[in-house]
C-alpha cells in the first residue's frame, strides 16, 4: 500500500485469507497453495526436495509441512533474499518434513487445443501459478513501457503475501477505513483503480492485474518495483 494511503501503527500486520492468518510487511497492497509443489502422499520424512517449475519456498514449506516453514528451508540451504529458485535445484529439508509425491502428469489438452493449466492475454500461454503470473505481468508491462524485473516483483510478493493471490489485511489502519490491502502485492482498491492497466482484469484479486497495477504505481512513484524494499 502506498505510504500516502495509510500510516502504520506497527510494522507487522496480519494477512487473513480464507480464515487463516499470515504475516506480511508490504503495504502496496495465505491459505491457497501456489506453485507446483505436490502434496505428500507418504508420512516418511524427507531430507531433500528437487525444485519444480513454479515452486517457491512458501509453497514447498506448506506442501511438505516443513517444521519452521520457509525460513527453515532458507536457513538450511543458506539462501538469501530474493530466494530465487531454479527447476532442478536440490534443497535440503529440515528433519520432520513430509516426503514429496511424484510429479503429476502434464495437463491434458482440451478439445480446443488449450491446456486447462494455462492462460494467455498477450498471445502466449503462461502457467497458472506464481511463476506464470509474474511472467505474464512482465509481458504486459513491456507493452506499456512499465519497468520492472522478475526478481524485483518476486521479492516484493514474498514479503507482502507469500504468494497468496487471495491475501487480505483486515487488521491495519487501511482496513479500519474500509479499504483493506488485497492480493499478491497488497494493493488498496483506490490505488488499484488509479493504476489499473488496460487489458488486465478489473478484479483486484486477479494475480496478473494485481501485479501489473502495483508495478505501475511503483513506476510512477519510485521509478520501478525494483526500487521498492519496504512499505511505499
Amino acid at each position: 500500500m502506498p505510504r500516502h494511503a495509510r500510516k502504520r501503527s506497527f510494522r507487522t500486520r496480519r494477512l487473513l485469507a480464507g480464515g487463516a492468518a499470515t504475516v506480511g510487511t508490504f503495504v502496496l497492497g495465505f491459505t491457497a497453495t501456489v506453485g507446483t509443489a505436490h502434496a505428500a502422499t507418504a508420512p516418511a520424512s524427507a531430507t531433500s526436495y528437487t525444485v519444480r517449475a513454479g515452486d517457491h519456498l512458501a509453497s514447498i514449506a506448506r506442501t511438505l509441512h516443513v517444521p519452521g516453514g520457509w525460513p527453515a528451508i532458507a536457513s538450511a540451504n543458506h539462501l538469501a533474499s530474493p530466494y530465487t529458485l531454479h527447476p532442478g535445484q536440490v534443497l535440503t529439508l529440515p528433519a520432520g518434513s513430509a516426503a514429496p509425491a511424484k510429479p503429476a502428469p502434464a495437463a491434458k489438452k482440451s478439445t480446443t487445443g488449450k491446456t486447462s493449466a494455462t492462460k494467455s492475454t498477450t498471445g502466449k500461454t503462461y502457467a497458472n501459478n506464481l511463476d506464470g503470473w509474474i511472467k505474464q505481468s512482465l509481458a504486459i508491462m513491456a507493452q506499456h513501457k512499465i519497468p520492472g524485473t522478475y526478481n524485483g516483483i518476486y521479492r516484493n510478493i514474498m514479503r507482502e503475501s507469500s504468494g497468496n493471490p487471495k491475501a487480505i489485511n483486515l487488521w491495519d489502519s487501511n482496513a479500519a477505513k474500509g479499504t483493506p490491502s488485497k492480493g499478491l502485492l497488497q494493493v488498496i482498491q483506490p490505488t488499484f483503480d488509479a493504476y489499473h492497466v488496460p487489458g488486465t482484469s478489473t478484479d483486484i484479486y486477479d494475480p496478473v492485474a494485481n501485479i501489473t497495477a502495483a508495478c505501475n504505481y511503483a513506476y510512477h512513484r519510485y521509478g520501478s518495483i525494483d526500487n521498492v524494499y519496504s512499505a511505499y
